[in-house]
């Protein structure tokens, strides 16, 4: 089976690269949790993006991550009502307790963090040497 396409190359410095491009995608909106990953692999896992990108599988990647985090988001959210007693009648007769007692709400491990100060500071903070030690 042969092929009826020409391969058109650009100069660079003492190499002929090919001028490639990518076939045209499907216009599929992603979210917030798609667009969180996407920057996650750009930055950690280069090779599974540019093999996800060169292989026009990216978008459906992204779009299938996005639907699964935004999937178990709402079903965390929902469990964390249910475990609160949180009932629809509640929200909308009390929005602002709703929203204290579930969004506002400290962890009880959280601890308030304190300002270091006077000699505890350095202890904390370490100063960078400067060749002086």
């Amino acid at each position: 089976m042969k092929h009826n396409f020409e391969i058109s190359y650009t100069q660079q410095g003492d190499y002929l690269l090919p001028c490639l491009t990518l076939p045209e995608q499907p216009k599929v909106e992603i979210g917030i949790w798609g667009k969180r990953h996407l920057r996650y692999i750009e930055q950690h896992h280069k090779i599974r993006y540019t093999n996800l990108l060169t292989r026009c599988k990216l978008t459906a990647y992204l779009a299938d991550i996005d639907k699964q985090a935004e999937e178990l988001f709402f079903r965390l959210v929902n469990q964390l009502s249910e475990k609160e007693g949180v009932t629809e009648q509640i929200k909308t007769e009390n929005q602002m307790l709703w929203g204290a007692g579930l969004r506002w709400r400290p962890l009880p491990q959280a601890e308030a963090p304190t300002e270091p100060t006077g000699e505890t500071a350095n202890e904390q903070y370490p100063q960078p040497c400067n060749g002086n030690r």
